[in-house]
């Protein structure tokens, strides 16, 4: 029997090679909900969500979607959208139709052909001859045209022009199974909180607020926009003995960020500092 918890995270975390990315997380979503998963750059989004779609591994600490730890159940739940485009150029648009429909049970072929004729792409078209921006819409509408019980969806609308983002969002939530749960992870709150639930932010590593959007916007009387720029600006940086002299990696980007007497790494790795 299925319960209303669809992802457990508890003391999540994860290391690189001198370096902090996710430090303890606890966390539970429920189903049914529209979440924001918010931060800046090198806050562990991206690696959080990589660990949920069981890409990477935690250096500690566990994580369930609907019960199970990542593998190939997990799987066949979760849609995932990375930040980045991974189809191949040489690819058409019915070869992606019939992996999708071949590997993917949940996946609604009609529903995906239909929003491909919306935007007037032909499925005889090659991926290298779209723009960028329709590749990404592409993209989106193969993970939205899954019946998953989980869709995390890395920086959506990241790098999009306006028109772009209203047709992404547009998307994401007319065509979603609304018994699960879509986690959204940017850094771009203004553009997306008028969809959201719930938020979760997320600092170094850390969730320092997880609040349905209604009861913030009710107590403190702001968007949440302005709640995330209050939030960020009031957390200080903490302290090296807090952290143990780690010095904290941008996982999303692929820099390291001064945590204390920490310096800068311009390979994008860390160290720890002198003792």
């Amino acid at each position: 029997m299925k319960t209303n918890t669809l992802v457990e995270c508890r003391g999540l975390t994860k290391t690189f090679p001198g370096a902090l990315a996710l430090d303890r997380v606890d966390l539970t979503l429920g189903r049914g909900k529209i979440i924001g998963l918010l931060g800046p750059n090198g806050s562990g989004k991206t690696t959080l969500i990589k660990i949920m779609n069981g890409l990477i591994r935690p250096t500690a600490g566990t994580v369930t979607i609907d019960g199970e730890n990542p593998g190939p159940y997990t799987k066949s739940q979760v849609s995932y959208l990375p930040d980045k485009n991974y189809f191949a150029d040489c690819m058409k648009v019915y070869d992606l139709l019939n992996i999708f429909e071949d590997f993917y049970e949940d996946f609604d072929r009609a529903k995906a052909t239909e929003m491909c004729a919306s935007l007037g792409i032909r499925e005889t078209a090659r991926l290298k001859e779209m723009s960028k921006g329709t590749k990404e819409k592409m993209q989106l509408i193969m993970v939205m045209s899954r019946k998953a019980q989980l869709y995390l969806l890395d920086e959506p609308i990241a790098g999009v022009d306006p028109a772009a983002r209203d047709y992404i969002l547009n998307t994401i939530i007319s065509n979603y199974n609304e018994e699960g749960t879509i986690l959204i992870s940017t850094h771009l709150i203004s553009d997306i909180e008028k969809v959201l639930d719930e938020v979760v932010f997320l600092k170094e590593g850390r969730v320092i607020r997880h609040e349905a959007v209604e009861d913030i916007r009710i107590k403190e009387g702001k968007s949440i926009d302005e709640v995330f720029r209050d939030d960020f600006r009031m957390v200080s940086q903490r302290t090296s003995q807090e952290l143990g002299d780690w010095h904290y990696v941008n996982s999303d980007a692929g820099e390291v960020r001064d945590a204390g007497n920490a310096g800068e790494d311009n390979n994008g790795t860390a160290e720890r500092g002198e003792q």
